[in-house]
């Protein structure tokens, strides 16, 4: 397998990751709004907390950014994913924030 297609492959697993992790994040925010609970919202609090413990583990990095690093992506912000930059570019400013106050609105609902 070339160095092309392995980085095609890391960039489409990333990609699913992406937008998995995002969804969990809005569902958070969502859960926060809508006072649910249930299973869904259990998923997604245990994807995001696996996703802190691997991202802040890695140094703060992704570690699937370094292996496309390794198969040949150039570097920017979009550079390890199929997404376009104007969606990646603002991920940790947008999406912890988003994390944080769906989380402050879960508790908020428990007080």
């Amino acid at each position: 397998m070339t160095d092309g297609t392995k980085l095609a492959l890391v960039k489409a697993f990333h990609t699913i990751i992406y937008l998995v992790m995002a969804a969990a994040t809005l569902f958070i925010l969502y859960a926060g709004i809508a006072k649910y609970r249930g299973p869904l919202l259990t998923v997604s609090l245990v994807l995001t907390a696996i996703e802190g413990v691997v991202f802040i583990g890695n140094g703060r990095k992704c570690p699937l950014t370094a292996l496309a690093q390794k198969y040949g992506a150039v570097k920017g912000y979009a550079f390890d994913t199929f997404l376009p930059e104007k969606w990646t570019k603002y991920t940790f400013r947008f999406f912890g924030t988003i994390l944080v106050i769906g989380l402050a609105l879960l508790l908020l609902n428990r007080l």
